[in-house]
């Protein structure tokens, strides 16, 4: 990969004149929580468009990563968009946290619990001894709340719909019959702390953040009681569905589950460690 692109730092003071990055700017953002990869764009190309007093300014992102996420987002300007797809075919890295016990219909906290399953037998150990079954290359079916498209209309969009009218039941079906797996590659799988849904048991500091990027532990709250839940580490290939890894975890432990938290901690070359707020990146951007 030709690097002669800038990567923004918390320590750059741009040029305002966008000429002088021939090969274009890569932002590595740190996704806020609740915000889509649309929404940061947009905001980002807003301020990058009266910086540079450049109305036709390209800015995209390099993988979109879901709004229930946070972590690293590349956003790319300039002549660097034409590296976008280059970036989203690196391996990425994510700290997720999953609990076991109950599903919802978009594998993650999008959606409400859907249905509850036997859980008493969910360990640590037995979680530990599956693991490694999930390394390497294999089949995965995406979840049907994705943007995988189905004779060109998204998942979610056809996900949603059914939802709407209540057709819970047929979202099962219409993701066995319409989308077709995919080949994935997991290379480390590896436990960060076991624990239950009241946060007990499970670190601090490295999973979900808010806004102002504070730690959201796992509460009882939402389920009603407590439920064992797992933090893991996972190094992958491109087009990796957690959300799905999650769902399949649970199944192979005879059970259900769900993604309660993401954050994705690399993309490529990329770390989250060299990641900018959205607020660093507004401050360095002022006029």
């Amino acid at each position: 990969m030709q690097q002669d692109f800038l990567t923004l730092s918390i320590k750059d003071r741009p040029s305002r004149e966008i000429e002088d990055f021939p090969g274009g700017i890569v932002i590595p953002l740190d996704k806020p929580y609740l915000w889509t990869s649309a929404d940061a764009v947009r905001k980002i190309k807003f301020r990058l468009q009266h910086y540079f007093q450049k109305k036709n300014l390209k800015v995209g992102h390099a993988g979109t990563l879901d709004p229930l996420a946070t972590g690293l987002l590349l956003i790319c300007t300039g002549k660097a968009t034409k590296l976008a797809e280059e970036f989203q075919a690196g391996d990425k890295e994510y700290i997720a946290d999953i609990v076991f016990g109950a599903t919802t219909p978009s594998y993650d906290l999008e959606k409400e619990i859907d249905m509850h399953y036997p859980y008493s037998h969910i360990t640590e150990k037995a979680v530990q001894e599956i693991l490694p079954s999930f390394l390497g290359e294999q089949e995965q079916i995406a979840p049907l709340f994705s943007a995988k498209s189905i004779d060109g209309v998204r998942a979610y969009e056809i996900a949603r719909k059914m939802l709407k009218h209540g057709e819970t039941s047929a979202i099962a079906e219409a993701r066995e019959a319409g989308i077709r797996s995919s080949t994935i590659r997991i290379d480390r799988l590896e436990m960060l702390g076991f624990g239950y849904t009241d946060g007990t048991g499970i670190p601090s500091g490295t999973g979900i953040t808010g806004p102002e990027g504070t730690h959201r532990s796992i509460t009882a709250k939402r389920y009603g009681h407590e439920l064992p839940c797992v933090r893991l580490l996972v190094s992958c290939s491109k087009g990796t569905y957690i959300r799905a890894l999650a769902r399949d975890l649970g199944e192979a432990l005879g059970s259900g589950a769900h993604l309660a938290s993401l954050r994705r901690t690399r993309s490529g070359i990329f770390s989250v460690d060299e990641a900018l707020s959205i607020e660093n990146v507004m401050n360095i951007f002022n006029i």
